[in-house]
């Protein structure tokens, strides 16, 4: 509720019980990074490297990165809506995330950290969903890492070719 009007719905697409919903993508990165150092990788953030097709390259910074190992990560917390339906704009943002991942160097290992959030309607993650409908976009290689918020584990998801 608008805290001037109690009357007024929020219309603002907040994430309930959150600050902001920049304090939940920086808490979940925060999360990522500890994942990421518990399989042995450090990351650096705001890491850049340069992307683009053929010749034509161009700085795209990713979220985490590093040159040793080679790695980028690119972290989304996306849930489902709460209707239950998929939130298409959101992973719209997740094409756009492969789509970089498809111009990067060859030699960077890409690691997309996701929040598991299941939906007992559709029996399946929305990372599973995802893949049901867009592998075709998925570059080989693509390690989907899907975060269990109360396990506090990760479980590796990677596109069916």
């Amino acid at each position: 509720m608008d805290d001037a009007n109690p009357n007024r719905a929020m219309t603002n697409f907040q994430r309930i019980g959150a600050i902001s919903n920049t304090h939940v993508g920086v808490d979940f990165e925060a999360l990522a990074v500890l994942s990421l150092e518990a399989a042995g990788i450090k990351v650096h953030p705001r890491f850049a490297v340069p992307v683009g097709i053929g010749q034509r390259k161009k700085g795209h910074t990713f979220d985490f990165g590093s040159d040793d190992p080679p790695v980028l990560v690119e972290c989304k917390c996306h849930r489902w809506t709460a209707g239950g339906n998929a939130p298409s704009a959101k992973l719209t943002v997740w094409n756009e995330a492969m789509y970089y991942f498809s111009l990067a160097p060859v030699k960077y290992r890409r690691i997309f950290f996701v929040l598991r959030d299941y939906s007992t309607r559709r029996r399946q993650t929305l990372a599973e969903h995802y893949l049901t409908r867009y592998s075709h976009l998925v570059p080989d290689g693509v390690e989907i890492w899907e975060f269990d918020e109360i396990e506090k584990s990760c479980r590796i998801l990677t596109a069916a070719k």
